[in-house]
């Protein structure tokens, strides 16, 4: 996919995007802790860093970060979104161009946005920007899509009125990690998360994904009322649950 249409496809959503995107479950921090030694000293380059909300995380642990984003729209809801933090650095940059000097960096993350990535570029410079034993990050929460009858029934849903659903649903795309690591090893860790929703809640949840028609697609008024059928079918007391496996992957870049 060119990378111009990757950074632009969630500029028309990122209001839902802020509202209803998960999280990142507190025990990554503390694996990172852990297993790379990550000290709130540690400078870290969040690329592709969105609205800021693993950024926010890192930030919350006392690390300065440089928020990389290419997308002026998310990048300015992050810039607001994390005014408080003194330790922000908002950059427009790409994950092949990420403006940062040379060995400026102990880590580097990208929560929910390495399949988009030109992973030769991306390896490239990050090689470039890490100080030596520096620590690469890759993170994804992966919606389940067979655990519930609703989320069987979502995930039908997507399949029938995504854009480009097959195309770009990342679930597919992370046996690429290998491709950012080798030949270095790297570890993975998984950690359930969940996120319980009513029925807007639900509707804000499937709008902030990029391959879900807007409202001046034909099929955008056939997809929100089969999403209102699914609700009302799984529905407890009002409410259904989203459910996640977070997919954290880290190690250290062999120097080129």
């Amino acid at each position: 996919m060119p990378a111009s249409n990757a950074t632009s496809r969630f500029s028309d959503r990122v209001a839902n995007y802020v509202l209803y995107r998960p999280g990142y479950p507190a025990e990554v921090i503390q694996e990172l802790k852990a297993e790379c030694g990550l000290v709130p000293s540690h400078v870290v380059a969040d690329i592709a860093s969105g609205t800021g909300i693993w950024t926010r995380m890192l930030l919350e642990n006392g690390n300065p970060v440089f928020g990389v984003e290419p997308n002026a729209e998310m990048r300015a809801v992050g810039e607001r979104l994390l005014s408080a933090f003194p330790r922000f650095t908002s950059l427009a940059g790409t994950a092949e161009a990420t403006t940062l000097a040379d060995r400026s960096v102990d880590f580097i993350t990208a929560a929910q946005a390495a399949h988009w990535f030109d992973r030769e570029r991306a390896r490239r410079e990050f090689v470039r920007i890490l100080k030596p034993g520096g620590w690469l990050v890759l993170l994804w929460n992966e919606r389940l899509t067979d655990s519930t009858k609703f989320l069987r029934d979502y995930e039908q849903l997507l399949r029938t009125y995504g854009t480009d659903y097959e195309d770009v649903r990342h679930e597919r795309t992370t046996a690429a990690v290998d491709e950012f690591f080798d030949p270095a090893p790297f570890l993975e860790r998984v950690f359930e998360m969940r996120q319980e929703f009513d029925y807007a809640g639900v509707e804000g949840r499937l709008l902030s994904s990029s391959y879900a028609p807007g409202p001046e697609h034909a099929q955008h008024a056939p997809m929100l009322t089969e999403l209102r059928r699914i609700f009302d079918t799984c529905c407890v007391e009002g409410r259904v649950e989203f459910e996640y496996k977070t997919r954290l992957y880290f190690g250290r870049l062999r120097q080129e």
